[in-house]
């Protein structure tokens, strides 16, 4: 057993505010790691893929709360639909309309988050931020009734430039603010921001929920 693992999750629970949630990124990760981390009392664990995702739910224990935080394919959303407790990359309005849809079928309410494209690369997903005005402005709870919009979701630039790190979070801190501000969405309180490389700056500029991979597990494969 690895007791790395559990010491690097107690690392974070001590250097990470109360209000800011740790996901432990697992995808490629195999089971046993992730059972040490559970172990050490963690229940908040990451993948970007469903298929595998699927499979560590059905070997692992049922209270462990599941992100789906990689891109999200419809046509594999049904898959998820009847355990996962969050949905990251909800990047286009059909991806809401499919994800309500399997929900329902589940008689569930699954959280998601709103993803936003702050970054310079085109490989990036996610709504631009007219897009996402508009999309939270037509209410999307109320049209999706299985779905609940938590919040938004932000990955920066893949850089050594800390200042355009910082400057892509604080644009999504502001918006995030202003859709608080000026649109009344129901349990709308998340901002998640900030993975291993870039965490610190994340929650420095107000990040409440951090997606950390290899600096709790060691390196992928």
């Amino acid at each position: 057993m690895d007791a790395l693992i559990a010491e690097n999750i107690q690392l974070f629970k001590k250097q990470l505010s109360d209000h800011v949630t740790l996901v432990a990124v697992s995808k490629t990760k195999p089971v046993e790691d992730i059972r040490e981390a559970y172990e050490a009392g963690h229940r908040d664990f990451g993948e970007n893929r469903i298929q595998e995702m699927v499979d560590k739910h059905e070997e692992l224990p049922k209270d462990i709360r599941w992100h789906m935080i990689g891109h999200v394919q419809n046509n594999k959303i049904k898959y998820m639909a009847s355990f996962v407790n969050m949905v990251h990359g909800m990047d286009k309005p059909k991806r809401f309309k499919e994800l309500d849809k399997e929900a329902a079928k589940h008689d569930r309410v699954i959280d998601c988050l709103l993803q936003v494209h702050i970054a310079e690369e085109e490989s990036k997903f996610g709504f631009d931020y007219n897009e996402a005005w508009a999309f939270l402005e037509d209410k999307p709870t109320e049209k999706y009734p299985n779905l609940r919009v938590r919040g938004l979701m932000g990955m920066a630039t893949l850089t050594d430039d800390q200042a355009r790190i910082r400057n892509e979070f604080k644009g999504l801190r502001q918006f995030y603010d202003k859709v608080r501000t000026e649109l009344s969405l129901k349990d709308f309180n998340i901002l998640s921001m900030g993975m291993s490389g870039d965490y610190q700056w994340a929650v420095d500029e107000g990040s409440n929920m951090v997606r950390i991979g290899s600096a709790i597990f060691g390196k992928r494969q």
